[in-house]
């Protein structure tokens, strides 16, 4: 049997397109809900690797999707009868979520390192992406996965991502969370046939909504149907240009695409230039979004202050801001001291005094050492065995991931959903002042308290 890379990135996303998929967002003749989107980010990870569907031709890759996927019901922002109801239909494990988060600060410790960049990561995104990688391995390949993955066997992790998915999908007039999977299939390697599992494609379908899509990837008509597929999950924020691999015959992309409002918009006439402190001792002069409330949540712990803003689907945005003279990084040193950071310290009630840089930024990450640090290493040598995938000798060799994420003022008007508006709690004990005019941390965190984005904010003009 001949050796085949199983899953190799395709390529990167270059920083002009992202400049230009930001600026494309201000565009008049876009829908409503991306120019008020307040928060949008998306992430790419793609993967390359062999799949072969029996019975195809040349011919038959032109077609469209070999299998395409439906997506859960959707429903209004305020909607919480179906809202209630999906989450009735679909439970989600006290101990998954806990394998969730704990894969979250783990690798969140390691990518977030410092080098004087701002970064935003996606762990739920890997997570996914591993997660349907997993679906496909078997015997030590599959017990690394497994075990980085948190899980017990594959069969609870296909059932758990599935309801989770389910969950957290959301589409309406306020916000969207779409996690997207395609499997991207060339049969031919070299003149020489593929055997392919139908059952990874169909288990990827239907817990992992991953689409499949027959091509030949020696035509650069390829690299152009997944690019189109990429900008159409990511609502146009990226436009990558792709370049196909004749030596390629399987590619996985993951994307997530978000968007949502907060519950208490920020006031344009609020907005005002100051300054922002730099790591090095310099500054830089930036728009900073001002609010205060009189009472609300926070958080303080050793070096820190903590709060949160919520949005409008149920998530939340929680800033990190270290004590003067302590890193961001100095938080994010170990796995327990990330997680301390973004849920731990002593809570409280009182004045918060927002002041928020407006951000805008990208990412990009090479995941494969991560993950060999974290044991796993089977899958990336050339015994690796992914035969849930295919019959022939199959391994990784590449992961990557992009990012993009932004902040504004932008919003609607307060609904009845719950609103960061305490008025009538209990007795303020403090204030706190989260002026974030120095390098800080943020999280995006689910309605199950996943963490979606976290990330390092050290220049919000970069």
């Amino acid at each position: 049997m001949k050796e085949k890379r199983i899953f190799d990135a395709i390529t990167d996303v270059r920083d002009d397109l992202i400049e230009e998929a930001k600026s494309s967002r201000m565009n008049k003749s876009r829908p409503l809900w991306q120019k008020v989107a307040i928060l949008a980010a998306c992430v790419v990870l793609v993967v390359a690797g062999i799949l072969l569907v029996p019975g195809l031709t040349k011919e038959d890759s032109k077609i469209g999707p070999l299998l395409d996927v439906v997506y859960p019901e959707v429903y209004a922002f305020d909607d919480y009868e179906t809202r209630m109801a999906i989450r009735d239909q679909n439970p989600v494990d006290d101990a998954f979520i806990a394998a969730v988060n704990d894969f979250s600060y783990r690798t969140a410790t390691l990518l977030l390192s410092d080098d004087g960049h701002n970064k935003s990561y996606s762990p739920l995104s890997l997570y996914y992406a591993l997660a349907l990688a997993a679906s496909g391995a078997r015997e030590d390949t599959a017990a690394e996965l497994l075990d980085v993955l948190g899980v017990p066997d594959n069969e609870t992790l296909m059932q758990q991502c599935g309801n989770l998915y389910r969950l957290l999908y959301h589409e309406n007039n306020i916000g969207k969370l779409k996690i997207a999977n395609s499997i991207w299939l060339d049969h031919d390697y070299r003149g020489q046939p593929v055997s392919f599992k139908d059952a990874f494609v169909k288990q990827a379908a239907e817990h992992f909504y991953a689409s499949s899509h027959p091509v030949d990837f020696a035509q650069a008509e390829t690299g152009k149907q997944i690019a189109a597929w990429i900008a159409e999950q990511t609502q146009g924020t990226l436009n990558p240009e792709i370049e196909t691999d004749p030596e390629q015959i399987l590619a996985i992309i993951n994307t997530i695409y978000f968007y949502d409002q907060w519950v208490d918009r920020f006031a344009k006439k609020d907005t005002s230039e100051a300054v922002f402190h730099l790591v090095d001792g310099s500054e830089v002069k930036t728009d900073f979004m001002n609010q205060t409330f009189s009472s609300a949540g926070f958080s303080r712990g050793p070096n820190f202050t903590r709060a949160g803003l919520t949005l409008k689907n149920a998530a939340q945005m929680v800033f990190v801001l270290p004590d003067q003279g302590v890193s961001p990084y100095d938080l994010l040193a170990s796995p327990d001291l990330t997680r301390l950071a973004i849920e731990g310290g002593d809570g409280y009630n009182g004045e918060v005094i927002w002041k928020i840089p407006k951000f805008s930024f990208s990412s990009v990450f090479d995941l494969k050492d991560t993950l060999v640090s974290l044991g796993v290493e089977k899958a990336f040598q050339q015994d690796a065995d992914f035969s849930g995938i295919t019959d022939h000798i199959a391994f990784i060799s590449r992961i990557r991931q992009e990012t993009h994420i932004a902040i504004d003022e932008n919003g609607v008007e307060a609904s009845a959903y719950t609103k960061i508006d305490y008025a009538g709690a209990a007795q303020p004990q403090g204030r706190a002042e989260m002026i974030l005019d120095r390098p800080f941390i943020f999280a995006v965190i689910g309605q199950n308290g996943n963490l979606l984005f976290v990330g390092a904010c050290e220049n919000p003009t970069q």
